[in-house]
């Protein structure tokens, strides 16, 4: 099978020796005679998986038995909503750092529940850059910010600094674990997997604890974190094949050096594409240059003629998935960890090529 390079920005490539494995694992896990995606949730070989798969995130992230570890459902999309039912009134306000279309639908939803200040925006210039300033309110619940923001391609280099003693809030759909953090600044950090974790249908949430009992005791149960605290993952049927799958892609990203080396590799991994980008006279990277993100890099020619052609053709030459958001246009590049170098290093052959035919 010839696999091509896979530049969709989610669900988005995965790590070649993971998939393997799952498929060893279909039809039977380990030696039990029944596939992963067969066995019961409630039964010992699965709940080992999840076991397994919660203590390989723990040491990947070093992440303190002060917080929970959570394989939800649902997206970051649903977390945009259980945020603030847990963590937000309508007496509270919540500071909210708007820097793409992801953080505005998480803006809409809060202020179903309190009252939402937006702390800083750079819907300005079509959110082409992280701003460096933001006006907090004197005593938010806490605080949200979207650490990379896939449609646009920008990504905060490193946490905001938000109010002292306000929980920090982190949809980290689209880096997660794409290098290190510390996660003891954050209160909640959520990420959907379908883009450097595994498969869709899998939430991450990592949420600490003291946050988990403020929530109202009388939302739907599966609407509490503390449902979901208390019962492991466990409170409904979890997507058992998802979270399987996320506990080998944690225990490849540790094969990588952990999330020290995986960093050092997606940096090296975009620089090629991003230094062609900076000396092309036909492509030209949308995002602001100290704001550019290392997993999504957007580019247009300036014709959205030539971009479509661009496009075309890069798919019959084997390069998939790089048509931009459908807001935006243009086109995106999405490398994530498990994104291989030496697709980068195809594509700017064949974007140079393409200048010279098309410039």
């Amino acid at each position: 099978m010839n696999r091509v390079y896979n530049f969709s920005a989610g669900p988005a490539v995965m790590p070649v020796e993971v998939l393997e494995e799952a498929r060893e694992n279909m039809l039977s896990l380990g030696d039990t005679g029944i596939g992963v995606m067969e066995h019961s949730h409630r039964g010992k070989p699965f709940v080992a998986v999840a076991e397994q798969a919660e203590a390989n995130c723990r040491k990947l992230a070093n992440i303190s038995d002060d917080y929970a570890v959570l394989f939800l459902q649902g997206g970051a999309s649903t977390q945009f909503f259980t945020v603030p039912q847990n963590l937000l009134s309508k007496d509270k306000t919540a500071d909210y750092l708007v820097t793409g279309s992801w953080s505005k639908k998480a803006v809409k939803e809060a202020k179903l529940f309190g009252n939402v200040n937006v702390a800083c925006s750079s819907e300005d210039r079509n959110f082409c850059y992280i701003p460096k300033e933001c006006s907090y309110s004197d005593a938010p619940a806490y605080v949200h910010f979207t650490s990379n923001n896939t449609i646009f391609g920008t990504q905060f280099a490193t946490e905001p600094a938000g109010p002292a003693g306000a929980p920090l809030v982190c949809d980290a759909s689209s880096d997660i674990f794409s290098r290190p953090i510390d996660v003891s600044k954050y209160g909640i950090i959520y990420a959907g997997a379908q883009k450097n974790l595994g498969p869709s249908g899998v939430t991450l949430v990592i949420i600490r604890k003291d946050l988990i009992e403020q929530g109202p005791s009388d939302l739907p149960s599966m609407l509490q974190y503390r449902t979901h605290a208390n019962n492991d993952s466990m409170f409904n049927t979890p997507p058992t094949f998802g979270i399987f799958t996320m506990g080998l892609v944690f225990k490849w990203i540790e094969k990588q050096g952990g999330l020290a080396g995986v960093a050092q590799k997606n940096a090296a991994k975009a620089k090629p594409l991003y230094d062609y980008l900076d000396g092309s006279s036909l492509f030209k990277a949308t995002a602001d240059q100290d704001s550019r993100s290392l997993m999504n890099v957007c580019f247009v020619t300036g014709d959205a003629d030539k971009d479509a052609k661009f496009i075309a053709s890069a798919k019959e030459e084997g390069f998939d998935g790089l048509k931009g958001h459908r807001s935006v246009g243009g086109m995106r590049a999405s490398i994530y960890n498990a994104f291989p170098a030496e697709g980068v290093t195809a594509l700017v052959d064949f974007m140079r090529d393409f200048e010279a035919k098309n410039g």
